[in-house]
């Protein structure tokens, strides 16, 4: 981590930041935007590609097939393993109860799951339903019951673990507040990072063995890629694809979003039931295709990536408050330049960015687009660009009635689910940049073989870097960057997470 420098050397620039909340106080909220009365982050930024932008809402030809954009993936010669449980019975007694204590958001927590599981598995312990932490960020307190379905993964696992909902009346005492005001016997806070199997049965199977309970806090990546039993590894792809689904009316709201965006209906209006009748409309229209992009530009990320986005002086000043309150002026790769960080690939795309990637690659104006995202950073103002290319892009709030997305309303994990449960559905998806739904649903789609565009980030930097570029040349270069980026298999290195690279961990040789 790095205290925030906007260019490398540039000390004093980077103290100016540091000292700015402290000196000018009154230029900020409470909530760490700017005063209205001084400047205002909000502003419209201008697009920062407008010879490129202009050149595709002037209709400039394509050189990209849309039967070829939008054909599915061909066999590639794997397909998802069998993943039956390795013994045909459990042990009559288990060893304790193992709890664990997830944070991040939805897909971060889902690979915790997948990770207690094993970790049940390998010490024969009773898996307690994980206990989901209140998220930070989106301060969502939904449970484990609240987004995925209990009975669903209890019935799944009955042959490889066992598992409860809730701890018996004996060690009820063992909760979450309990851990959090003194230091316990029963808890594990020094897992290492990807810990080994061995790890385990040394650390924590003697506190099972002594208490008959162990409870691991933190645990987020605390289990190895590497090194594991090969039922251990397909247990853990059972769980992420198989065990995990979500509740029923995520899902059936869900099968509403995709019902619309396969068969749009003229009118628009909703009904207030999840599965609304569209036989009349199936009868009348040939099923469309879809695509979800998945558009990862919220403030948080903005601010951590210390890439300039193009909102001015108002949006450089509301950032650098924002990394102060959040990270103490602490910055991944704030040493470097924005122009080094574009260079690197490391700057999120704008939806201005990703709007010219798409054209780029064939989709046009015709093309139903849904995003999948939770705020975007700059608001309807940011995103207005995207719109002007895609005029058809939907969301659940333009797709579902109030009453239909009441259940999800302000539950950040519940909304990222649907999104989820959309882009599974899709024909093509589409991630505009790294991170942990990307990485969730690029291993859960190369699983089950559908077509996922990965944008090559380096690339498209250097690419939006070069402000004489053409339409025609910065189209050629985007459709070969990413010819071999829509899907096809990469078998996972060392190191590597197989929920991002299932195989050949979770997938066999056809």
């Amino acid at each position: 981590m790095f205290y925030y420098q906007p260019r490398r050397g540039g000390a004093l620039a980077g103290l100016f930041f540091l000292l700015l909340p402290v000196f000018l106080p009154s230029l900020f909220s409470p909530l760490g935007h700017a005063s209205p009365s001084v400047f205002s982050e909000w502003n419209a930024p201008k697009p920062r590609h407008s010879r490129l932008l202009k050149s595709v809402l002037q209709g400039q030809s394509s050189n990209v097939e849309q039967s070829d954009l939008w054909t599915p993936l061909v066999n590639q010669g794997w397909k998802a393993c069998e993943l039956s449980a390795s013994t045909p019975g459990l042990p009559q007694e288990t060893q304790g109860y193992i709890q664990v204590f997830l944070d991040g958001g939805l897909n971060q927590q889902r690979m915790g799951i997948c990770d207690a599981v094993a970790v049940a598995k390998i010490l024969n312990a009773t898996l307690v339903i994980p206990h989901l932490e209140v998220n930070p960020v989106w301060r969502d307190s939904s449970s484990f019951m609240d987004i995925f379905d209990v009975d669903h993964f209890i019935n799944v696992l009955k042959d490889d673990i066992s598992i409860v909902r809730e701890l018996p009346y004996d060690f009820s005492w063992s909760t979450r507040e309990y851990y959090a005001t003194a230091i316990r016997a029963t808890r594990i806070k020094t897992a290492p990072v990807h810990a080994s199997a061995k790890w385990y049965l040394d650390n924590v199977l003697p506190v099972l063995e002594s208490y008959g309970i162990a409870a691991i806090a933190p645990f987020s990546h605390r289990l190895a890629f590497n090194n594991l039993p090969m039922d251990v590894q397909r247990l853990r792809c059972k769980v992420n694809f198989q065990a995990l689904v979500f509740v029923p009316h995520v899902r059936a709201l869900g099968d509403a979003l995709v019902s619309r965006l396969r068969y749009p209906k003229k009118n628009g209006a909703f009904g207030t039931e999840y599965l609304q009748e569209v036989t009349d409309v199936k009868g009348e229209q040939e099923a469309g295709k879809f695509a979800v992009l998945h558009l990862r530009f919220d403030k948080d990320m903005a601010a951590h990536s210390a890439c300039d986005f193009g909102g001015g002086k108002a949006e450089k000043l509301a950032l650098a408050k924002y990394r102060q309150t959040i990270w103490q002026g602490r910055v991944l790769n704030s040493q470097f330049t924005d122009e080094e960080l574009r260079n690197q690939g490391r700057c999120p795309l704008t939806p201005e960015e990703i709007g010219l990637l798409l054209a780029a690659l064939g989709f046009d104006n015709t093309t139903r687009l849904y995003l999948a995202s939770h705020k975007v950073y700059g608001g309807a103002a940011r995103i207005s660009t995207l719109r002007e290319l895609f005029p058809l892009m939907e969301d659940k709030k333009s797709l579902a009635s109030s009453d239909e997305r009441a259940q999800i309303k302000g539950k950040a994990s519940l909304l990222a689910a649907v999104d989820y449960y959309v882009s599974m559905h899709s024909d093509i998806f589409i991630s505009a940049s790294p991170g942990n739904m990307h990485n969730a649903l690029v291993g859960h789609r190369t699983y089950e073989n559908l077509k996922t565009i990965r944008p090559n980030m380096a690339l498209l930097g250097q690419l939006f870097l070069n402000k004489s570029i053409g339409w025609s040349e910065f189209q050629q270069a985007v459709v070969e960057g990413h010819e071999n980026r829509q899907g096809q298999i990469r078998l996972r290195k060392s190191e590597q997470s197989l929920y991002t690279y299932p195989a050949p961990d979770c997938m066999c040789n056809a």
